[in-house]
């Protein structure tokens, strides 16, 4: 891992752009503390970390200034300053082909879009882990958050030091992330937009139903995509506080 840039933001968190062979990623710590923190992975949609940067930073900063937590992100393969991977970019044509001619979208678009992705995805994160964890100050435990929801059900599944996930439910979900999310044990917060245009309210339910943790909460909010209440994140953070064995600043 290289660090390429750091900057010091309020609260005296430390933000330092890293690249991992071709993956860029941002590390976000908290201000030094006598003990290691716990780190969190904070997933996002694969639009590029230029565009989510305003989102993923806001989240990291509260969850070092509040609670002392790490975080991290990275590119998602395909996306942002990656080299564009072809058979990514026609899935999301013929996904955006049958949404605008009104269309059902079906399995065989949404395996394409989602299945490749998560399997070059969830090595990447577990090869960057390791690399994090072994870093001054961070030491674990380690939570995931936020991002297409299918890379989250196969990190929680398959990624021992991950032992509690902040799931967005706002993604489609192939029929074989069902049997994944079967065999997933860690407690989980699961949010879902009662409204969100662009994901099917059932499937998202079905989804949270067949998780296979007997620790998991549903979090429903009236409104669209992104129309997430700001309490949520206070919620998310409270969520992870409990389980990466921290005390929160505030209670």
């Amino acid at each position: 891992m290289h660090f390429t840039s750091e900057q010091r933001l309020d609260g005296g968190v430390l933000e330092r752009a890293f690249s991992f062979g071709d993956i860029p990623g941002i590390l976000w710590t908290p201000a030094p503390t006598p003990t290691p923190t716990p780190l969190i992975l904070i997933g996002h949609p694969p639009l590029g970390l230029r565009r989510m940067y305003p989102r993923l930073a806001g989240r990291a900063r509260h969850y070092a200034a509040e609670y002392g937590f790490a975080s991290a992100t990275i590119e998602l393969p395909g996306s942002g300053e990656r080299p564009r991977w072809a058979a990514a970019e026609q899935a999301r044509a013929d996904l955006r082909r049958a949404m605008e001619a009104g269309e059902p979208v079906g399995d065989e678009i949404v395996d394409a879009l989602i299945l490749p992705l998560v399997d070059k995805a969830v090595p990447e994160w577990r090869a960057v882990l390791d690399v994090l964890l072994a870093l001054p100050g961070i030491d674990g435990p380690v939570g995931y958050e936020g991002g297409v929801i299918s890379i989250g059900v196969r990190l929680a599944r398959v990624e021992p030091r991950i032992v509690a996930a902040g799931l967005f439910a706002g993604s489609l979900v192939p029929a074989a992330m069902y049997e994944e999310a079967r065999r997933v044990t860690v407690p989980l917060h699961v949010l879902l937009q009662w409204d969100d245009e662009g994901n099917d309210r059932q499937a998202a339910l079905d989804l949270f139903d067949a998780f296979g943790s007997t620790e998991k909460t549903l979090h429903a909010n009236l409104g669209g995509h992104t129309g997430v209440p700001q309490f949520e994140l206070d919620t998310g953070a409270r969520f992870f506080a409990r389980h990466l064995n921290r005390t929160a600043h505030r209670m």
